[in-house]
């Protein structure tokens, strides 16, 4: 599975289901491997509600599979898919996991800082399922709605900042012999 978008629950609960026997191995960027003495600390389920720049409301939700890798601990084999599913089972006894929301892998190690990944690609390797992750990036939701960011409805910019304000001198009026004073004319 090569994904251009992010894959929902239900989509990546069904790849892990179809290889049950394989190793499951994570890479998290070039050449670089979650290490095969890896566990799976917890998973994550987090509503997201949000106002992007141009005032629209946003909501979806995440799960998040968060992986650990103990110091000095090396593995010659990951876990098995079938670990990962008893985990998972485990999680959805307790905790209804949203079938349609977005998966990201949460991994760090000391060579990498923890950041979420999306699972870019899924494939049957061999011995083992091997998870490919990509970065998350910002985005802007204006611009993928179709509109330009920084432009509101009626015409302001949302994302630039506010226009300075012009400065008001203000006159000390009592100072003036001629004015508000009687017969000064400025009544």
């Amino acid at each position: 599975m090569n994904n251009q978008e992010a894959i929902n629950w239900v989509t990546f609960k069904e790849h892990l289901l179809m290889h049950q026997g394989l190793d499951l191995q994570f890479q998290y960027t070039a050449n670089k491997w979650v290490d095969a003495s890896y566990h799976i600390t917890e998973i994550k389920q987090a509503p997201i509600v949000s106002v992007d720049c141009g005032g629209k409301m946003n909501s979806w939700t995440e799960v998040i599979i968060q992986l650990w890798e103990p110091t000095n601990q090396q593995q010659d084999r990951a876990m098995k898919v079938a670990k990962a599913l008893s985990i998972i089972e485990l999680v959805e006894k307790s905790l209804p996991l949203n079938p349609l929301a977005t998966v990201k892998i949460e991994f760090g190690n000391s060579e990498f800082d923890t950041r979420q990944m999306f699972p870019n690609k899924i494939t049957a390797d061999g011995d083992s399922l091997v998870i490919d992750l990509r970065p998350d990036a910002v985005q802007c939701k204006a611009i993928e709605r179709g509109g330009s960011c920084g432009t509101t409805d009626t015409g302001e910019e949302c994302c630039t900042p506010a226009a300075a304000k012009p400065i008001v001198e203000l006159k000390n009026l009592a100072a003036s012999a001629s004015c508000c004073t009687p017969g000064g004319g400025c009544c």
